[in-house]
């Protein structure tokens, strides 16, 4: 009995990996061969061969000539639909685009590209998920971008969910599906806290100010603009009349106090709040600190990040939040 059991099991193993490939993430470029499409009828297919078994039993049974042609012709209909159906799907490129970093409670979005690379139009093609589903008709020789959305609930690397492509084109009758799971995953960043979370004074933070020649408080006169100003301070007047006379890039030179760096340090924040509203409260204090242009520090036990400002801190900060104490955060 247990050389019977053996082949069983591996010859029902073997039927498993062939029928529910793949099984994990695919990176870059897949193709639809015949391997990967698969074809059943549908509840209108199913009823549509029951027809044609009552007409041919009639046709048989009255002796009827035109009954026997209508049902072969009907089969035959049958027969090119399936075909049809079939090469609706099959030989169909699908690629991963991107998915671009949200916050926790946002939908994330995943966008994959379905290429067409023949003279055949494809028509009604469906991408489902557990959660959303769209249809597009890709014209020959073409390729799409379809956006697929998921909701967040946890911070994180979140995964794109498995893609199941199918078609019913042209009548219904059969149903050409499979499976696809791109190796594409989106970033989601803690749910930031409620906008009114002060910024910790100098005192919270470094304790100390750093000095630098200009401020942000009077307006001084425009200067030449360099790489390392903020496009907020750019003279957006002056650089249209720029573009016309081939003049030099200007910004706005403001005079005041010298600015403040800022702390954000996970530990000092209270003893009472969890995990998760610590990491909300950081969130917030990050994105506003960058939305007025502050340079700030984020301390996040050992990790630290700044001080800086600008895009490229606010991005970082997001993610090592996002992160914070996960395993296989990598």
């Amino acid at each position: 009995m247990a050389t019977l059991a053996r082949p069983r099991r591996a010859g029902f193993s073997r039927l498993s990996n062939w029928v529910f490939q793949p099984r994990g993430p695919e990176a870059g470029e897949i193709v639809l061969n015949q391997r990967r499409v698969f074809i059943f009828p549908t509840r209108h297919g199913f009823f549509f061969a029951f027809s044609l078994l009552a007409f041919l039993a009639a046709s048989i049974n009255y002796d009827l000539a035109l009954g026997f042609v209508l049902t072969f012709f009907l089969a035959s209909v049958g027969l090119v639909a399936m075909l049809h159906t079939f090469r609706n799907q099959v030989h169909l490129a699908m690629r991963p685009l991107r998915a671009e970093a949200v916050f926790a409670g946002s939908a994330a979005v995943f966008e994959v590209v379905l290429d067409n690379r023949r003279d055949d139009e494809r028509a009604a093609v469906w991408l489902n998920t557990t959660h959303a589903a769209t249809v597009s008709d890709l014209p020959a020789r073409s390729a799409l971008a379809c956006a697929m959305s998921l909701p967040t609930s946890g911070r994180g690397w979140l995964d794109a969910p498995r893609i199941t492509l199918e078609t019913r084109y042209p009548l219904g009758l059969f149903r050409a599906w499979s499976y696809w799971q791109p190796a594409l995953r989106c970033l989601v960043y803690p749910a930031p806290a409620a906008s009114d979370v002060l910024l910790p004074t100098a005192a919270e933070g470094s304790g100390e100010g750093v000095p630098r020649g200009s401020g942000t408080d009077d307006f001084g006169g425009l200067r030449q603009y360099l790489n390392t100003d903020s496009p907020r301070h750019i003279a957006w007047k002056a650089a249209a009349l720029a573009l016309e006379t081939g003049a030099a890039l200007q910004a706005k030179h403001f005079l005041g106090t010298a600015a403040v760096e800022v702390v954000f340090d996970f530990d000092q924040l209270p003893d009472h709040l969890g995990l998760e509203a610590r990491l909300s409260q950081l969130t917030r204090r990050v994105l506003d600190a960058d939305a007025q242009g502050l340079i700030y520090t984020l301390r996040l036990g050992r990790q630290l990040l700044g001080p800086a400002q600008g895009a490229a801190q606010r991005l970082a900060c997001l993610e090592a939040l996002a992160l914070f104490e996960l395993p296989h955060a990598s």
